[in-house]
């Protein structure tokens, strides 16, 4: 099968090689930006609308509010200066007459706009002072034998310095030049939908008579020929990471009777839950395997998935190999470090702290011993993955809080983390184990789309003594009586959180910063410790007001979203979240889950501005109904999408422009199979398909 040709969405003439080169206009560099540079990416854009450019509405039939094109000849033009300057022009079809108003306009709109011309014009009809108006609708000169367009008009998604007219040149360019030749064979397609060519055209230019509503809802046997194509290739792409994962090599780690691991179990000072003990055999089954283990350990916020990534760290070094915990943030880093040194170097174990705060000698000793393989168990951020980092037998890398880090970054971790030069003779090129961790419930439609080619573990139930949390949602207009509930929680000797959105004031979100509401905190809790915790502070100031707030010494912890995940205060029985409209689901979630940790009931309040948004209902509706994570995360999945879940805003990843998980999970199901049918028995199809859909980017969904 040929391979796609990525040619230039308008083919320049080809200048003599000796002419300087052109410099690109702006509707090219737009273009580019939005990432339709191939034939096949500009076939691919598909209108977001389409307007009816295929009759004509007399004036006299037209009803108030609805869209329409007309046709008449203009019988005044003038330029207004009152209220301000406009161009108002009175067009004629006959049967009525109709103003246009245009208040940007330029010596070419008035010359096709002067008294006499025929114009067609489409625009909104609206009622105005001096009768029915159209406001700054789209017009052309015509005559009377301009013929109509025998398609709908396309309306395509857009950005600035890139008019409609020239995209859509563009894209009629790109889609006649685009190879779209039948690739797939028909045994692998659903029955009854045409060809990627008919569809590709028909969705671009559809006849009048198409039903608006199958092209709205995308339920069109065109578009939903687009749709298992677009679900082919992010298949292919998953299926085809698993094969060849599947073909790599991992050292094997054996349990050993009495080991680390029988060790560290027998010495935790809680037993662990039933959950947790069946996801810490499934791990280790696969950590015995000499292939690399690929597993996501999701379990709801307070399940214990740290000890059960104790467990398996103890695994590895039990048998002689490092591990390595990388975590998003400095302060998640920290709780995990601190409680594996509780847990661990009682029983031997060295552990190195590594973090980008880290500087001077310090950093060097802690990469020497993670280089000479002193440091069995290595704690960090992002600073794990640095180049200057080397390990002597890494064994098993640990992500926490996978989807926080971008895709290209954990790409970069796997590429990274390969074992040094302390190897055993026969040990090189093995590959580390991969075990990654959240507290964001995967839902169900995309463990079978985005991590259909990860092992998942699931932690189901809490641990016992977790106490259930109240949710109540206030607008900001109570929040006097929120901090007279403040003052009845610390007068019990009970915590506070309260978060904030932002840290310093915006011009475009006028939102409370963390900053003002410390001190008005303060000013209204004498004799209370209230601190302040964001990411701008230097590290050794953050963990200072951490071990204040931790110790109990610090009574209210007025904080940024930093302490979203890892942070463990059992004594903390209320947390305030200001502007939780601003929020996602899945953040209000994991801020929620920072109390309920010890024995008091807890509350957890979401204050809001009006006026809210229908996703802003949504998300606070979702948050007062459940505390069950999974059904946070179907509902977060199907207001916000794909992205959050994969890191992909950090990454540019590529997600699903078409399809639609929730709706098309009878698809998906469809090209699961294909993709299997297809790498098993036409894998040349399968490349060509991916590289058509996916073009270089299908490494980010293999992350």
């Amino acid at each position: 099968m040929p391979p796609v040709a990525a040619s230039s969405p308008v083919p320049p003439s080809a200048p003599p090689a000796s002419a300087p080169k052109r410099e690109k206009s702006a509707p090219q560099k737009a273009l580019e930006k939005m990432g339709l540079e191939r034939d096949i990416d500009l076939a691919l854009h598909l209108p977001l609308r389409y307007e009816d450019e295929t009759r004509i509405t007399r004036l006299r039939d037209a009803r108030h509010g609805q869209a329409v094109q007309v046709e008449g000849v203009v019988s005044d033009s003038q330029v207004t200066l009152r209220p301000r300057r406009q161009l108002v022009v009175t067009l004629d079809d006959g049967s009525d007459t109709v103003q246009l108003r245009f208040f940007s306009f330029y010596p070419a709109h008035q010359k096709t706009l002067s008294a006499g011309q025929r114009v067609r014009v489409r625009g909104e009809l609206r009622g105005g002072f001096l009768g029915r108006e159209m406001v700054h609708p789209s017009f052309k000169a015509v005559d009377e034998d301009t013929p109509l367009a025998a398609s709908l008009t396309p309306v395509y998604p857009t950005s600035a310095n890139l008019p409609q007219n020239y995209l859509r040149k563009a894209v009629a360019s790109g889609l006649a030049r685009a190879r779209l030749d039948e690739i797939l064979p028909e045994a692998v397609l659903p029955p009854g939908l045409p060809s990627l060519h008919e569809a590709l055209h028909f969705l671009h230019h559809p006849p009048p008579a198409t039903p608006v509503l199958t092209l709205e809802d995308r339920s069109h046997p065109a578009w939903q020929r687009l749709k298992f194509e677009e679900l082919l290739a992010q298949q292919l792409s998953q299926l085809q990471a698993q094969r060849e994962r599947a073909l790599l090599r991992a050292p094997a780690l054996p349990l050993e009777r009495g080991g680390l691991h029988e060790r560290l179990l027998a010495a935790l000072p809680f037993r662990l839950t039933d959950a947790q003990r069946r996801v810490v055999e499934e791990i280790a089954r696969d950590l015995q395997r000499p292939q690399p283990m690929h597993r996501l350990l999701q379990g709801d916020v307070g399940s214990g998935k740290t000890v059960v990534a104790a467990m398996a760290a103890a695994v590895a070094i039990g048998a002689g190999w490092q591990c390595a915990l990388m975590a998003p943030t400095e302060i998640l880093a920290e709780q995990h470090f601190r409680k594996l040194v509780g847990w661990l170097e009682p029983l031997g174990i060295v552990i190195a702290w590594l973090t980008g705060s880290q500087k001077g000698k310090a950093r060097r000793e802690m990469i020497a011993r993670v280089a000479d393989g002193e440091a069995q168990l290595v704690v960090g951020t992002h600073a794990v993955i640095q180049d200057q980092v080397e390990f002597a037998r890494l064994g098993l890398a640990v992500i926490d809080e996978q989807h926080r880090f971008g895709v290209a970054q954990r790409l970069a971790l796997r590429s990274k983390m390969k074992p040094g030069p302390g190897l055993a003779e026969g040990d090189a090129g093995l590959e580390p184990h991969l075990l990654m961790m959240s507290a964001t419930p995967i839902p169900r439609t995309l463990a079978m789309t985005y991590y259909a080619d990860l092992d998942v573990s699931t932690i189901d139930e809490l641990p016992p003594g977790r106490t259930p949390i109240v949710t109540k949602v206030f607008s900001d207009a109570k929040r006097e009586m929120v901090v007279a509930r403040i003052r009845d929680e610390v007068a019990q000797g009970r915590q506070v959180y309260w978060v904030c959105p932002l840290i310093e004031e915006s011009e475009k979100l006028d939102l409370q910063n963390a900053t003002a509401t410390h001190e008005q905190l303060s000013q209204a809790l004498p004799g209370c410790m209230v601190g302040l915790l964001h990411g701008r502070m230097p590290a050794a100031e953050k963990a200072a007001v951490m071990s204040l707030f931790s110790g109990g010494q610090m009574a209210v912890l007025v904080a940024t979203t930093v302490i979203e995940v890892g942070v463990d205060v059992p004594n903390a029985s209320l947390m305030v979240i200001e502007h939780a409209e601003r929020f996602g689901l899945s953040q209000l979630h994991q801020l929620r889950g920072r109390v309920g940790r010890g024995a008091v009931a807890s509350v957890c309040v979401l204050l809001y501005t009006s006026p809210l948004s229908d996703s802003g209902k949504s998300r606070l509706k979702a948050m007062a109904e459940t505390h069950d994570g999974f059904e946070i995360a179907r509902r977060d999945l199907e207001i916000r999408g794909p992205g959050e879940f994969l890191g992909a805003r950090q990454s540019g990843a590529p997600l699903l422009r078409f399809a639609n998980l929730e709706e098309d999970i009878g698809l998906v199901r469809q090209a699961r199979r294909a993709a299997a049918e297809l790498l098993d028995d036409h894998p040349g199809i399968a490349a060509a398909h991916v590289a058509r859909w996916l073009g270089g980017k299908a490494e980010y969904l293999k992350a």
